[in-house]
């Protein structure tokens, strides 16, 4: 603590810098934010461009001015004042902690930023307590206006936003637009005597699917690629992200629920303390690649490792293109052996193991059905490991199917209910997290499956999205959500600390819950479930964007009787991330099987020092009709680099700048045979050319070394 009041903070982590404004007649603002020991940039803005409160917060009896949908302008946000500032150290982590006030009010805000050694980053929220009684209805985790002044441009015109949608089959659809063309509408604010406009740009989501229709991942960039900032919010319900304009020139909010958005609201009295939804904040001196690059170090400093996540199994599923959710003991045995003669290590039965028919709305006992396993799925599993593979099972343990008994045993208040009547979508109910019975019973089946079945693997599925919230207890149905969507976690953490072994995928019809809350804790994220190899190729070179490498689980399903390309193409979908293996294998020749083996040999030698490598997209942030793709992977001065052609010209040139003036090496990693590809280097342009002269949609795996 300093011994005089600072009019500016400055912060210093090992690789990155904040600096706040704390005057005495405003708030707390973020002045810059920028890679540590970087030359601040010309000034091209006016005296306090840029100051836009570090908090905003609203509560009932207490909005905006003036009011708008946005959630900055807020009277609270504007009458907080600086109180004092702590810094701190641990186990390579930094801390700083802003308190301010508004004790007439009577309530105070820590703003916490962790920032990590190894990471250009910084993981933030805001903690909110209230001395009286106050019902808060929206607060930021994070609010800057800095970006224009860090990245030395005096307008949003110059500015681009990269961000993503995502759905069903159709993961990962990144944009990279200006600003204007987003949403941030020129007004022409000199006719208006440069009142700030009221025009936002909202990306966010609902419901418990964190990724139900964007990615929670985002990145601003100056169009001279001379600085970028990225983000990610860090929960595992609903959350908004906000850009727009005000008087001093933009800004960006990042915040969790609001109720504006997500119906939630919390009351707060007496002392009582709210935490917000965390975000991590990634900032680069280039593109907004770069940004997003630096959030890959960050995901890995925020996840809660295991022992046992340091093994990268490779994963055979029997479930897409393959069996569909109909599994039998008849059917598994010849996969298992193919799968094991393939060089898989893990054997994860899928959908339907526990039904005898159709099962969709009587799911939640998760017992074997003895029509499918005759002499008892453990036959199955047992199996799996005389093969030397770990067994799995897909599981979707918080829906209750309507048709199930535990619908009627368990408790009422076990379930989400709005107004007294128990939430039914898509034939289930949905288990509340909150709920003793609810984890003594979910508990007990993991509990069950791990030891009687010595089940290593569990696929965790959420098919069914809550929607709003739960409102038992007289909570608003926002908060209800947020407090099981903690709980969710609070019950993962439980079950790893149970079974340190036991790895877990994170799934939600394909990647609909894709964030940093879940995937801080568990093993594998589900990247889609895209069954069209051609369509999956963008997904699989968007992935690493949004997840670490290391967890981004594409599908690669080979069939016997594809060509030759067709059947590489659909294995280099899986080569550079973590593949995960389908199709029927005992079905295909030896040579396909050779193919297959080829390609999971690659894969492992990815793995080997995948934890280290960065992404890189040699053609750009790929776009979802692209006809041509590429993911590198890269490592100082070598790189594993994909690359898909779906159609239209036979030749691409891919962008390699860290190569630019040198002489590289270019070898075909994953298939060894060249085969109807070729390529050239040119040194001077930092260019890669590429060709192939198929017609087929067609994919290669490039090693490049610089010599």
């Amino acid at each position: 603590m300093p011994a005089t009041r600072p009019t500016e903070i400055i912060w210093r982590a090992p690789r990155i810098t904040l600096s706040f404004a704390a005057p005495t007649d405003g708030p707390v603002s973020v002045l810059s934010l920028r890679p540590a020991d970087s030359p601040a940039p010309a000034p091209v803005l006016a005296p306090g461009h840029g100051e836009q409160p570090l908090v905003e917060l609203t509560a009932f009896g207490h909005g905006r001015f003036p009011g708008s949908f946005r959630h900055v302008d807020t009277i609270i946000g504007r009458t907080l004042r600086y109180v004092s500032h702590q810094e701190s150290a641990r186990a390579g982590w930094h801390e700083l902690r802003i308190l301010q006030e508004d004790p007439a009010l009577g309530v105070r805000t820590s703003s916490v930023f962790e920032a990590h050694e190894s990471a250009t980053a910084v993981r933030t929220w805001t903690e909110v307590t209230v001395d009286s009684d106050l019902t808060l209805d929206a607060v930021s985790s994070f609010a800057t206006g800095s970006f224009l002044a860090d990245a030395g441009v005096a307008s949003v015109d110059r500015l681009l936003l990269a961000h993503a949608d995502n759905d069903w089959i159709a993961e990962s659809r990144w944009r990279v637009e200006p600003l204007r063309t987003a949403g941030l509408a020129d007004v022409g604010r000199a006719a208006h005597h440069h009142q700030a406009p009221r025009t936002r740009i909202s990306l966010g989501n609902r419901g418990s699917w964190s990724s139900g229709e964007k990615v929670p991942t985002a990145a601003i960039a100056a169009d001279d690629s001379g600085y970028s900032l990225a983000w990610q919010i860090e929960h595992n319900g609903p959350w908004l992200s906000e850009i727009g304009e005000n008087g001093h020139g933009a800004y960006l909010l990042l915040t969790g629920p609001t109720d504006q958005e997500h119906q939630w609201s919390v009351r707060l009295r007496d002392g009582e303390t709210f935490v917000s939804a965390p975000a991590s904040v990634a900032v680069a001196l280039g593109s907004a690649e770069d940004a997003l690059r630096a959030l890959t170090q960050q995901r890995r400093a925020i996840r809660h490792r295991r022992p046992a996540d340091n093994a990268l199994p490779v994963i055979f599923n029997d479930y897409m293109n393959t069996l569909m959710g109909d599994p039998t003991t008849e059917k598994l045995l010849p996969l298992i052996d193919a799968a094991a003669d393939a060089g898989a290590e893990y054997f994860c039965i899928d959908a339907g193991w526990y039904a005898d028919g159709h099962w969709w709305d009587g799911v939640g006992a998760w017992e074997p059905s003895l029509r499918r396993f005759p002499g008892g799925i453990a036959e199955a599993t047992a199996y799996i490991r005389t093969r030397g593979m770990v067994p799995g099972l897909w599981l979707e343990p918080e829906v209750i199917g309507v048709r199930s008994p535990l619908a009627t045993t368990l408790p009422d208040d076990a379930f989400f209910s709005r107004g007294g009547v128990r939430i039914r979508e898509h034939g289930r109910h949905l288990l509340d997290l909150r709920h003793p019975a609810t984890r003594a019973h979910l508990d007990g089946v993991i509990d069950r499956l791990v030891e009687e079945y010595g089940v290593g693997f569990i696929k965790m599925d959420e098919n069914t999205m809550t929607g709003p919230g739960t409102d038992l207890g007289g909570l608003a149905p926002g908060q209800g959500l947020l407090e099981h969507a903690r709980a969710l976690l609070d019950w993962l953490d439980g079950v790893q600390a149970r079974h340190p072994a036991l790895l877990i995928e994170n799934c939600a019809s394909g990647a609909m819950r894709m964030d940093y809350a879940m995937l801080s804790r568990l093993h594998l994220q589900s990247t889609s479930d895209q069954q069209d190899p051609v369509a999956y190729a963008s997904i699989a070179a968007a992935a690493p964007a949004a997840i670490l490498p290391e967890q981004a689980g594409n599908w690669a399903y080979p069939q016997a009787g594809m060509s030759d390309e067709a059947r590489t193409f659909a294995l280099v979908n899986g080569v550079l991330g973590r593949m995960y293996l389908s199709g029927y294998l005992n079905r295909m020749s030896a040579l396909e099987r050779t193919s297959v083996r080829e390609a999971v040999t690659a894969h492992r030698t990815v793995l080997t020092d995948i934890r280290e490598r960065q992404p890189i997209w040699p053609l750009g942030l790929p776009g979802w009709s692209d006809e041509w793709l590429a993911l590198g992977l890269q490592r100082q001065d070598d790189a594993y680099v994909s690359v898909w052609r779906r159609s239209g010209a036979d030749s691409a040139t891919l962008s390699l700048p860290w190569a630019l003036g040198r002489d590289i090496a270019v070898e075909a990693f994953f298939p060894t045979e060249v085969g109807t590809w070729s390529w050239s280097w040119d040194r001077s342009a930092g260019a890669l050319h590429v060709t192939t002269t198929t017609d087929e949609p067609s994919a290669r795996v490039l090693r490049v070394r610089v010599e």
